[in-house]
């Protein structure tokens, strides 16, 4: 009894002995913490719309809680790749997404796991919204038999369930969003497809072309812009004659996004998506956003931009910090409670790269396999006539 009772007192004064180290307990409990909020978010640009997303958004404390975690494992995943890539244990092309994090958190919170997504080739963010676990995504990065596509995409071709990648080719996921449209339009689904593209992309012809038959067949597309300020190493404002994106669809109905404040994102996605739905046709959202690193791991990213530039973005208008910051000051959590979840994700980052850096390499053998969906095995030729390859679906 006497033991019970220290053990209960050393747990309301907030710290316990565990393996005779000393831990310690918050002694506030869920019931301390206020549930749910109201916030003001930033109002969108509007073309050919007569409302916008809504300029108020309310946050569930688990909602915060769960979107904290999903952008600060995304951050860390990105920095873990980097460590790995100037180890040169990933080799290759590889487009971060550090910074860029409320955009790709923020849409999947505003549109259903059914809906269909596809993006450019800066895809580890979405392939992890998408349902893909850290290791998977670290292993393909570098080249293990457990990554995603087993080893033989990269960076940039990863894919799960209604995620269609991860594209190369700059521009050209665009009409392919826009074939996946006219699926979920054909099926009768009510189901959308966002259809992801930078800046760099915008003035690609393919894209109005996708803009076109669109909005010609009132397809279920949100098309998104994200706009990270630079396209490769050039400015927006020396690629693009006109910079405001959203108005880049004429004839198709666009709204600009504060693209760092998941709030405003998730708004503005639900927003898009029940227009869709609607059989309202196309919609283009413009998310401004920025990116942390340069281009690709081949751009230091500060020979076109200042250091203090960058600086300065992530001291103002960090989505992780500001959405910390909003849940701290509104008694949604406890610091305690979000340096807890730290600890987890660092745990969870490096258990995932030490499987990506002890699974093996996929076989020779294997080099062809999944060429095609659903065929009887086939001889494929090698890089010569008597290497002989053997391709399963």
């Amino acid at each position: 009894m006497q033991n019970m009772l220290t053990i209960i007192s050393n747990v309301l004064r907030g710290n316990v002995s565990k393996n005779g180290a000393r831990v310690v307990v918050s002694t506030r409990s869920y019931a301390d913490f206020t549930p749910q909020a109201t916030f003001n978010i930033k109002s969108c640009d509007l073309h050919r719309l007569e409302t916008g997303p809504p300029s108020q958004a309310v946050l569930t404390r688990e909602e915060g809680l769960r979107y904290y975690r999903s952008m600060q494992t995304m951050r860390r995943m990105e920095l873990k790749a980097d460590q790995l890539y100037k180890q040169k244990i990933i080799r290759g092309f590889c487009h971060l997404y550090d910074g860029q994090e409320a955009c790709a958190v923020g849409i999947e919170a505003g549109i259903n796991p059914t809906d269909h997504l596809i993006t450019a080739y800066r895809a580890h963010g979405y392939t992890f919204t998408r349902g893909i676990p850290v290791k998977e995504i670290l292993a393909e990065l570098t080249g293990r038999r457990g990554g995603v596509a087993k080893g033989k995409g990269g960076s940039m071709h990863m894919y799960a369930k209604n995620f269609y990648g991860g594209n190369g080719i700059v521009g050209a996921q665009v009409p392919l969003g826009a074939g996946v449209a006219l699926a979920c339009q054909y099926q009768g689904n009510k189901e959308v497809c966002v259809t992801l593209y930078g800046d760099g992309a915008a003035n690609q012809g393919q894209i109005f072309e996708s803009y076109n038959m669109a909005s010609l067949w009132k397809l279920p597309c949100i098309f998104v812009c994200e706009n990270n300020k630079y396209g490769m190493g050039t400015s927006v404002e020396r690629a693009s004659a006109s910079t405001e994106y959203y108005k880049r669809g004429d004839f198709i109905p666009g709204f600009r996004v504060d693209g760092m404040d998941i709030l405003c994102v998730r708004e503005a996605t639900r927003f898009a998506a029940d227009h869709c739905r609607a059989g309202k046709g196309p919609i283009l959202m413009e998310l401004q956003t920025y990116r942390y690193h340069g281009h690709s791991m081949s751009d230091p990213g500060v020979s076109y931009r200042t250091r203090e530039e960058i600086q300065e973005v992530r001291s103002k208008s960090d989505p992780i910090s500001m959405l910390k910051d909003r849940m701290l000051s509104n008694n949604m959590a406890s610091v305690e409670e979000l340096k807890e979840i730290d600890v987890e994700i660092r745990r969870e980052i490096e258990e995932a790269a030490q499987f990506a850096t002890s699974d093996p390499e996929p076989p020779l053998d294997e080099l062809c396999n999944h060429v095609f969906y659903n065929e009887p095995p086939m001889e494929v030729r090698g890089t010569n006539p008597w290497m002989k390859l053997k391709s399963l679906s």
